[in-house]
């Protein structure tokens, strides 16, 4: 990357350009760049945090370097009194720095209970259903190697197998709308150094330190267990094996699928022959939780628990036929034959 050729883009965003001088900033957005190859049109998601803010700094010189248009929108959740007027002044600061954004808002009845959990699927939905009406496929989000850290810690606490442990990498599809990561090998304090040196300030949430939540509480436990020793290099290659054994087991899980399932033309009934499960439980369970979200239309899968008991139901009653319904399907028993149709 040639900060000449950086500094031949539009006079209109020299400022923001020049902030490449900084040698740490420079390296850092080299890193970013040499890791997010995307040569397409893109949405960022923006909070207002040192870490969104720096995304929004990074993806903007990528998208003058490589000519690409950037959309930059803040979602307002209302959740807290001030929350719009927050909201009113991130994009009044990324403006400031010639970074045109626009505001998403969250209408309507709010939780009182798992409230983290409900805001962030309401945020990915309003940005998803945005990118499909401005035809974009690829959404950005600032999560960063800390947020890795917390969220293996918070499926541990939430007794998750494999496949959940190891679920939060650098790119989930929803809605067929990517969501990339392209922060998740970035270390907080070197976003906070990007966002402080470019915007000069940037949005504390005061959620972050309510330790009612559990995802903050977690951060402190991790804080504590690093002041006291914890090596995160080698924590990450725990995580990295982790990862190859579940690939193993997705391999298997696709084969499964392929020699013991036949989907009907019309994908709103799949035959299950009895082999499908006689595999190791993993290999079963996972291949099941595929079979009901697909024909059932859920992005989100069953929960793991009914999807247990519905696999015990299936072989205690090996010879009688049945059906029960599970994730928007009918289960039918036939013989040694399971059908699987939507429920209508």
């Amino acid at each position: 990357m040639s900060q000449k050729n950086l500094n031949a883009s539009n006079k209109t965003h020299r400022n923001l350009i020049n902030n490449l001088r900084d040698k740490r900033i420079f390296q850092i957005y080299r890193k970013f760049e040499n890791i997010f190859n995307l040569n397409q049109d893109f949405i960022v998601g923006v909070s207002g945090g040192s870490d969104s803010l720096a995304l929004c700094f990074l993806t903007k010189i990528y998208s003058i370097k490589k000519s690409l248009n950037a959309y930059y929108f803040i979602v307002d959740h209302r959740l807290r009194k001030n929350s719009s007027i927050e909201v009113q002044s991130v994009k009044n600061l990324l403006k400031k720095h010639n970074i045109k954004s626009d505001i998403l808002k969250w209408y309507g009845k709010k939780p009182n209970s798992n409230i983290q959990s409900i805001a962030r699927n309401k945020r990915y939905s309003l940005l998803t259903n945005k990118a499909k009406k401005i035809n974009i496929k690829t959404i950005l989000t600032g999560h960063h190697i800390d947020d890795l850290y917390e969220n293996f810690f918070i499926r541990i606490s939430r007794g998750s197998g494999l496949k959940g442990l190891v679920s939060f990498g650098d790119k989930i599809q929803i809605s067929n709308v990517d969501i990339l990561r392209p922060l998740i090998s970035f270390e907080k304090k070197n976003l906070n150094y990007v966002a402080k040196k470019v915007f000069k300030s940037y949005v504390e949430d005061p959620s972050n330190e309510d330790s009612k939540f559990k995802r903050v509480r977690i951060r402190k436990l991790i804080k504590k267990l690093h002041n006291d020793g914890l090596d995160k290099n080698k924590f990450l290659l725990t995580i990295k094996n982790l990862r190859d054994s579940n690939e193993t087991i997705k391999f298997y899980v696709a084969k499964n699928l392929k020699d013991n399932s036949y989907i009907y033309k019309n994908r709103s009934k799949i035959i299950l022959n009895e082999e499908f499960f006689n595999q190791p439980h993993e290999v079963t369970f996972r291949s099941l939780t595929e079979i009901i979200k697909f024909v059932g239309n859920k992005y989100y899968s069953v929960r793991g628990k009914k999807v247990d008991n519905t696999i015990d139901k299936l072989k205690e009653h090996s010879r009688v036929p049945f059906k029960l319904t599970l994730g928007n399907c009918i289960i039918h028993k036939v013989n040694q034959s399971i059908i699987v149709v939507k429920e209508h």
